[in-house]
């Protein structure tokens, strides 16, 4: 149960004066649907009030406090004319200026021949200087309540700063002093305030200095969050250690049949992976590994190799992917080798109904069904497996501790292998995994060809075009993918449908276009119709998965390379160089560059070495912005800046550690105080494994 000091926290935002219903909506996209949301929205920027300034000097765009006199009130002749009320003082007059106020709201705010505080940003207006909608209109005894320095913060369409700002007072009204939970030697060596105090800092900035990382009360809070994190991951691998595993021995007998099935050799570090999770799934302990490896360096063959040792030990085995076209993938890939070893592989995803999902469920509850790929349909409450060994998930940042564990649920002792392509530094795998064995495949299987990296302007668009007639014309697939233009999946759209039409007017129907709006059904046909060669170029926006293994694609063109993060490059350029043909990535860039976007496409040029394209990506990027988009596969922090915050996570770490060795079961007067932070961050689901609890 969450403790009680925290269901003011965890009331909806609704709950809060002034915010309704139509409000809520807005909050609830902007910062969640808790108060809490609203304490780790943090403040952009720092508004400075003018107070009182004659009002004869004040420059046009400054934001002032005012205070006035109202003369006269001038109503608008016709709709849509603004309403002014005339206001003076003896330095000078101001309009202030509304659209479509509501009856007679504006006559009882602001009686004629009264005194009242306005505060707002001025502009001059054919000699007049207005203030449109002003953010304050105060009686003059009150003026304690508009400070000379404001913060300003992130916002969503329909919300203002002021209507941000009053929330989160009202949610700063309602924190409760929490007891600590950081060791109180940490507390004393880095001098950190006390939780509320640093919460309410954070929020009441007095110099722009209080808006960096650096401060104390912003180090607490990010220290909070990640302390919250690694005990919420040791937590989970504490409750997978002491579910007692099974020992799955290999016999060899189904992987020697792949080996010899198997085009090519494995790599040093495949065949290293392979053993170190083979030596894991032998054990009598449940393996939790995380297997890294770069874009096209055979993850999805070593993942084969360890769901077939589950099935010579009696067993099953699932993988489970993020996505439809990645489970099909997968599918495509291991389905011919999973036959060479006279083993029945099974698809399952959301669009499986009626007889054939039946026979599936049938299948794996009778064990008839020894492999199964699928999407989060396979966490569904009414799939049950024989005898599930090995649960594989794959870009599991796509996925929540919560849908791990369902899975591993599934079975009695189940073995769980994490797979992801986005190469982490060191820093990073820890605030996504805490303390987990890791495998790293770095190196391409053999034959794979290095890729043409080349940064083009996008005043050369029309020779870039010309181009890929000649790499079509010598039976080259070409992806195309357009920017992320802004959050908006619409706009996306409409960037890369336009695209799409131009490259129609020189190419014809040889053209596709792949987008999130489209219904799955038409983007896989358009997928399969890429990779029967009967479309050569595609167009794509970057919300689908562009994870289809085309061989024949030999040309990847990134537009307005210069927005996207360089994980995403990386990933996105992963998609050729798959098949023996000579490959090349073009990144079309928007002059003039910034500094940070020239380094990005440097480093493109430089390598295709994602482990070191990762750690340059974190000295790189702006905060918050990990590994270059949300894509990325890390968890969200609010309050902690992986790179200004990076010694932090050691330190959480090696804390949540001892925590757990001394008070496994969170039962001190510390680890009761520790339940109150996991709570907190929302991390109820991983107090549930706490077998006191």
């Amino acid at each position: 149960m969450r403790p009680q000091l925290l269901y003011p926290l965890f009331a909806p935002v609704t709950s809060l004066p002034g915010i309704g219903p139509r409000l809520g909506k807005l909050f609830e996209k902007l910062t969640g649907p808790h108060v809490a949301g609203l304490l780790w929205h943090l403040p952009m920027g720092l508004l400075a009030r003018q107070h009182e300034p004659p009002i004869d000097t004040v420059a046009d765009g400054a934001t002032v406090t005012l205070k006035v006199q109202v003369t006269v009130h001038l109503e608008p002749k016709r709709p849509r004319q603004p309403y002014r009320v005339s206001c003076v003082n003896e330095t000078g007059a101001v309009d202030l200026v509304f659209f479509n106020p509501r009856g007679d709201y504006l006559k009882n705010l602001l009686p004629p021949g009264e005194w009242r505080l306005v505060s707002g940003k001025v502009e001059r207006y054919a000699g007049t200087l207005n203030m449109v909608h002003p953010d304050y209109i105060l009686p003059v005894e009150r003026v304690g309540e508009i400070r000379e320095l404001e913060p300003t913060y992130g916002l969503t369409a329909g919300l203002t700063q002021r209507m941000v700002l009053k929330a989160i007072q009202a949610a700063l009204e309602r924190a409760p002093e929490m007891p600590e939970w950081i060791d109180p030697h940490v507390v004393k060596r880095h001098a950190w305030p006390k939780w509320k105090q640093a919460v309410e800092q954070v929020h009441r900035p007095a110099a722009p200095s209080d808006l960096s990382p650096a401060t104390l009360s912003r180090q607490r809070l990010a220290y909070d969050e990640v302390l919250a994190s690694q005990v919420a991951l040791a937590l989970v691998r504490q409750h997978n250690r002491r579910l007692a595993g099974r020992p799955s021995v290999a016999t060899g007998a189904l992987t020697a049949k792949v080996k010899a099935k198997l085009p090519y050799e494995l790599t040093n570090t495949q065949r290293q992976a392979i053993e170190e999770i083979a030596g894991d799934m032998a054990a009598p302990q449940r393996m939790l590994r995380l297997l890294q490896g770069d874009v096209g360096s055979g993850k999805t063959v070593v993942a084969l190799f360890a769901m077939l040792i589950a099935v010579e030990a009696g067993g099953q085995a699932a993988l489970l992917a993020p996505t439809d076209i990645l489970a099909r993938q997968h599918f495509a890939t291991l389905e011919p080798l999973a036959k060479a070893a006279g083993i029945r592989l099974q698809l399952l995803t959301g669009r499986d109904k009626g007889k054939a999902r039946e026979n599936i469920l049938n299948g794996l509850a009778d064990g008839a069904i020894r492999l199964v790929v699928g999407t989060h349909a396979l966490v569904q409450e009414s799939i049950t497996f024989q005898d599930l060994r090995l649960a594989v998930v794959d870009e599991q940042h796509r996925f929540g501790v919560q849908q791990r564990v369902a899975l591993a649920d599934k079975g009695k002792g189940v073995d769980l292998l994490v797979m992801t392509a986005t190469p982490i530094p060191r820093t990073l795998t820890l605030t996504a995994y805490g303390d987990i064995d890791v495998s790293r495949l770095t190196e391409k299987p053999p034959g794979r060809q290095p890729i043409d990296t080349r940064t083009i302007p996008l005043d050369r668009l029309d020779e870039v075009a010309n181009g890929l007639r000649r790499a079509v014309g010598q039976g080259s697939r070409v992806y195309w993918v357009c920017p992320l233009v802004d959050e908006s999946e619409l706009v996306d759209l409409a960037a890369a449908t336009e695209r799409y039409d131009m490259l129609r007017q020189l190419f014809g129907d040889r053209v596709g276009l792949v987008h999130g709006q489209q219904k799955a059904a038409e983007r896989d046909q358009t997928m399969a119709r890429f990779q029967k060669g009967e479309i050569e170029i595609l167009v794509a926006t970057t919300v689908i998965e562009v994870g289809v293994n085309v061989p024949e694609a030999t040309v990847m063109v990134i537009e307005h390379a210069e927005r996207f993060g360089l994980a995403q490059l990386h990933q996105l350029r992963g998609r050729v160089g798959r098949g023996t043909g000579k490959s090349s990535c073009i990144l079309l860039y928007q002059t003039p560059l910034s500094e940070t976007a020239k380094a990005r496409l440097a480093i493109m040029r430089e390598t295709e070495d994602g482990f070191r394209i990762a750690e340059e990506d974190l000295k790189l990027r702006g905060a918050g912005e990990l590994l270059g988009t949300r894509q990325s596969g890390m968890p969200e922090f609010h309050l902690a800046d992986l790179a200004a915050h990076a010694d932090l996570i050691q330190i959480a770490r090696d804390d949540a550690r001892l925590i757990l060795e001394k008070d496994p079961e969170l039962v001190s007067e510390r680890g009761t105080a520790l339940r109150v932070l996991l709570y907190l961050f929302a991390k109820d689901a991983v107090v549930k494994t706490i077998r006191s609890g």
